[in-house]
């Protein structure tokens, strides 16, 4: 079955805010845990989980990159995106 564009795009969307609040997660709760909770868990769970994500949103972004017919320089700043913290949420500004 195809998927429509906004479909695929929307997809890729919900991909990048799971992503990205993982990664919020990481940064702002899990690594504070682990430097002043004592707590190394933390980071080594949100650590894995956002690896994960991160892999799949790279997944998913290859993929709405060759359904949409992106250029290169489009892909890359989405990529870029998902390495700065809230950046994956500036990614409805592509529609």
């Amino acid at each position: 079955m195809k998927k429509s564009k906004s479909s695929i795009f929307g997809t890729f969307l919900r991909i990048g805010h799971i992503e990205g609040v993982s990664y919020l997660l990481l940064l702002f709760v899990a690594m504070p845990l682990r430097k002043y909770a004592e707590m190394p868990k933390a980071v080594t769970v949100g650590g894995y989980i956002h690896g994960v994500l991160f892999i799949v949103y790279c997944i998913v972004l290859a993929i709405t990159m060759k359904k949409l017919k992106w250029s290169f320089l489009k892909g890359l700043l989405a990529f870029i995106l998902s390495l700065i913290p809230f950046g994956t949420f500036w990614l409805n500004k592509f529609r």
